[in-house]
């Protein structure tokens, strides 16, 4: 710790500021649905997930390696000058999609961001570009298909197992199982997203000569990265939280037990091989999943149509600006601390806008209250994949609390 220098010490408080953006950026992936369905009190819900975010940080630290040496080339002349101009673009992506409401990856961003730097400080020689397409770019691809279709299954088949079943008992029984697949994911999430602010700070110390390369995180390293995802967790992005609990499609009890369930399971899986992939994608392709596979339900496709866009725009639109902060940040001390203001300027004119039309615990289960048609695509996947046989809608699927009325 005692050969920490100024600019490095800069680097890692910019990067807890990016994990806890992270942390309230993808507070939905975990809760949104528990939240939407009443199985638990929004400030509950983050408070638990907050609490399992940290334990889950300390679990493994096979994605922290895959960042601190695996996706850039340490001998290409990262600096940490590189690293902060990462830091600042993959924030001010994140909290432009969190203004907008929009569940992006905060994992792309920092892959974009961190990509962006280093071309421009360092060349396309910097980037291990095998890494990023196997380790990044595939399971970007793959693994929200995955989950969604694990999803649609699972939702279909919890159905029809229970078609005969008292909804007021199922009801209440999907619940709990809610609660403890939202323990899971935010388990998993702490797995998998609060290691890739620990490759970060990693690889910071070992652009600074402070660690040898190939180094495990230090233990510092992961505690202090645990605390800021799972501070940012139980801050609680609310605007996320409505359009994943609400926005994309209406989500029943035993539709978000079995997207909590899969999701899970993918993003554990992804951990242990060291795929650092989005969790938000996985969660989001989840509940389409979901909404596909209970007979009735309508997947809000304009609403997932504005995600795809912004996930195809994430990578790029993060390293853009990454590339301008390391350019800028190239230039010496008074360019890295241009960067900072400018950075700081643009993270309060953020926050300032949300201001205007606020969104918090209170009333995150607000809007979203006008049921769609449904679409092409949801009739599409219907025609190919019906749902079960006499499956016919209760009350309880069309109004979670008739079923504990």
């Amino acid at each position: 710790m005692e050969h920490i220098t100024l600019l490095i010490g800069i680097v890692i408080i910019t990067a807890l500021v990016f994990d806890f953006t992270n942390g309230f950026h993808d507070t939905a992936n975990a809760m949104a649905t528990t939240i939407s369905t009443g199985a638990l009190k929004p400030k509950t819900a983050v408070a638990m997930s907050a609490v399992l975010n940290l334990v889950g940080a300390f679990l493994s630290v096979e994605v922290a390696k895959t960042i601190s040496g695996g996706i850039l080339d340490e001998s290409a002349g990262i600096r940490p000058e590189v690293i902060f101009a990462g830091l600042v673009g993959a924030i001010v992506w994140n909290l432009l999609t969190w203004l907008a409401g929009l569940p992006s990856s905060s994992s792309h961003a920092l892959f974009g961001g961190l990509i962006g730097a280093s071309v421009a400080s360092a060349g396309f020689g910097a980037v291990n570009g095998d890494a990023v397409v196997m380790k990044v770019l595939i399971p970007a691809v793959c693994a929200p298909i995955v989950a969604g279709v694990a999803a649609t299954l699972a939702t279909r088949l919890t159905y029809r197992i229970g078609r005969h079943a008292d909804p007021k008992a199922t009801a209440k029984g999907y619940r709990a199982g809610q609660i403890a697949s939202a323990g899971l994911v935010s388990l998993a999430h702490g797995t998998n997203d609060a290691q890739k602010t620990m490759g970060v700070i990693t690889l910071a110390l070992i652009a600074g000569n402070v660690v040898a390369p190939d180094s495990d995180p230090p233990l510092w390293v992961i505690v202090s990265a645990g605390m800021a995802i799972a501070l940012g967790t139980f801050i609680g992005g609310w605007r996320i939280i409505r359009t994943m609990g609400k926005g994309i499609t209406d989500i029943q009890p035993p539709q978000g037990f079995a997207a909590q369930t899969g999701a899970a399971t993918v993003i554990l899986a992804s951990s242990h091989l060291g795929f650092s992939l989005s969790t938000t994608q996985v969660c989001s392709g989840a509940v389409m999943g979901a909404g596909v596979g209970r007979k009735g339900g309508v997947v809000r496709w304009s609403t997932a149509g504005r995600m795809f866009v912004a996930w195809g725009l994430t990578l790029p639109a993060a390293g853009l600006v990454a590339a301008g902060a390391a350019l800028l940040a190239d230039q010496g001390d008074w360019g890295v601390a241009t960067v900072a203001v400018l950075a700081l300027a643009a993270c309060t004119a953020i926050w300032l806008a949300s201001r205007r039309k606020p969104v918090d615990h209170t009333n995150v289960n607000d809007g979203h209250d006008d049921a769609e048609e449904p679409g092409v695509i949801t009739t599409a996947i219907a025609a190919v994949i019906p749902p079960p046989a006499g499956l016919t809608a209760t009350a309880a699927d069309v109004d979670p609390a008739k079923a504990s009325a």
